[in-house]
This record gives C-alpha cells, structure tokens and sequence, in this order.
C-alpha cells in the first residue's frame, strides 16, 4: 500500500547547558598528515538533545500523532525496519493514517552526545555479541531460538548493528527531553518499548492533558506509584509476548506491570494487559514489532486506539 506524506522532516529539541572545568588540554590530530591541534575541553555544552523524525500523512485519520520512544541500548530505528527487511511499526501507522514521530533518546543515534561520565555520571554499558539473544528471549543461549519464535534469529547480526550504548545516568534528562517533545507536538499517544515503559508513565504522569493514551510493549520500569491518580484519564495498554515464563527476569518485571495497572484501576483509570499467547499471538520475543508477526500485534494495537475514539 502507498503511503502519501502531507510533511517530512526531522528536528532537535531540549536538553540544558552544563559547564566542564578541569579538564587537561588535549593534542588532537583530526586528520592523517595534519599537524596536531590543541583543544580545549573544558567550557559550556548543550547536553540532553533529543532527535526526532516525523512523517505526516496525506489523508490523515489518526485523532493525535504518536509518538515512538525505543528501549535501552537502541534507538528509533527500532520502529523504522525489522532486521530482516520488512516494514516496522512506523510504516503500519503510517498505512493507517497516522501522523508518527520517532526519536532517538538522549545520548543516542542522531541526538547530540556529551562526555559520560564528566557531565552525566556512570559509565557506558556495552553488550557482548551473546548478551541480548537470552535476555531478549530469542533463545535460552546463543545460537539457539525457542520452537516457534517469531524473531527472524537468522538476521540477528542486524539485530546487533544498530544497537548502541546503554547509559544508566541519563533516565532524568531523557524524561526532561521526552516532555520537551510533548510541549512542542502537542496532544498525542505513546507508545513506548522496554525501558521506556517508565518515560511513557511518567511522562503522562507530568502532561495528563498531553498524553491521549499509553500503549506500552513490555515496559522495564513504570512510573511514580505516588502519582498513579495522574493517569486516571489515561488509557493504558501493556503488552506482555511469549516465554516469559520460566525467564530468569522477566516474570518479576511482568508482575510489577500488573500490578502497577491494577493500581492505575484502582485510581479510576483504564488498564488493559494483553498476554500475546492467551491472545493467540504465539513465539513473541522481547522485540514483538521486529517479531514476524509484528503487524499482527500493530494490529492489535490500533483496534485497541479505534475502540478508544482515537482514528476515524
């Protein structure tokens, strides 16, 4: 199906200026033959930027844009392609008439970057080529894919080419810059992956009048228990897939997402858990919208926003 754009663009937004003192001049040679360069480190930096890419399309049917926040260790293009090829989320709400706008957080892809630790703290984390095939549920060990898994395992490398590194300091400047994000579209749905479960919460939690509705894919994290009653006029969505049983993590961090919805209930608001098998949806992994039947779960997603008034 062709897809007509009404815009496309791109831009930057939020972050602070933060001060670097202390530091020792530095002797750079910036390109092979050239004579070394003195610089300076020490001095003011912009830090905390957020990118964003946004499609509108032509006509459109979907009621607010949505806005596509990625997990830890990745960035948008986990919406943009699967690792095999085929067309991401972003192009199925496009299909459907959806305005879509898909970042890149705070310290990475195309948003600026600063010195970690001088400015932020903490340190970089980097995974192994082993790390994220059991702990994003492609398999019990490298090499090995679950009976009926939905992730294309054959293209894992692909997989592995866009992920970049995982900063454990920077979670209060990428909420700041998910909000700024929020200031500048306007009214809008989240949906948000892994650890940007707890931005989405917490985001609505800070911008209820913003935040139209939550659709969140297996969150790491959610929001600020004191505050549930801010989502009382919030529809929630979470999303669970396959073989979290048995996972060495993911049935705590399930059972937190739970119980964090009942509380939202509890509060007045709406909170709706899908288990992709009970739904019929079997051999999801952790990364459902790269899953084979990704457009499946989408699917199930925007019969969810359609049933909420939310697309025409």
């Amino acid at each position: 199906m062709t897809v007509t754009l009404e815009r496309w663009g791109s831009f930057h937004l939020g972050g602070q200026r933060v001060v670097v003192q202390g530091q020792p001049l530095r002797q750079v040679q910036f390109a092979p033959g050239n004579p070394p360069t003195p610089l300076d480190p020490n001095g003011t930096y912009l830090v905390g930027g957020l990118y964003v890419q946004f499609m509108v399309p032509a006509p459109r049917r979907g009621a607010y844009p949505l806005l596509f926040w990625h997990g830890g260790g990745l960035t948008g293009v986990t919406w943009d392609s699967t690792p095999d090829g085929r067309d991401g989320w972003q192009h199925f709400f496009l299909r459907q008439g959806w305005a879509t706008y898909v970042s890149d957080a705070v310290e990475r892809g195309r948003s600026g970057w600063t010195m970690v630790p001088e400015v932020f703290g903490g340190a970089a984390t980097y995974l192994p080529l082993e790390n994220p095939w059991p702990r994003f549920r492609f398999g019990p060990a490298m090499g090995e894919a679950f009976p009926g898994q939905q992730f294309p395992v054959e293209a894992y490398d692909n997989f592995i080419r866009q992920c970049v590194p995982r900063f454990t300091s920077t979670d209060q400047p990428t909420l700041d810059a998910y909000l700024a994000e929020l200031d500048h579209v306007g009214p809008s749905v989240v949906i948000g992956h892994s650890q940007a479960g707890q931005f989405g919460f917490r985001a609505a939690q800070a911008r209820p009048d913003l935040v139209k509705a939550l659709v969140l894919v297996e969150p790491a994290a959610m929001g600020d228990a004191a505050l549930v009653r801010a989502l009382a006029g919030v529809p929630v969505l979470l999303l669970y897939g396959d073989y979290i049983e048995g996972d060495a993590r993911w049935p705590a961090m399930r059972e937190r997402g739970l119980r964090f919805a009942e509380a939202i209930r509890a509060a007045g608001g709406s909170a709706e858990v899908v288990d992709l098998p009970a739904a019929g949806l079997h051999g999801n992994s952790h990364m459902v919208m790269m899953d084979r039947n990704g457009d499946q779960v989408a699917q199930l997603v925007q019969d969810w926003l359609a049933a909420r008034g939310l697309w025409a």
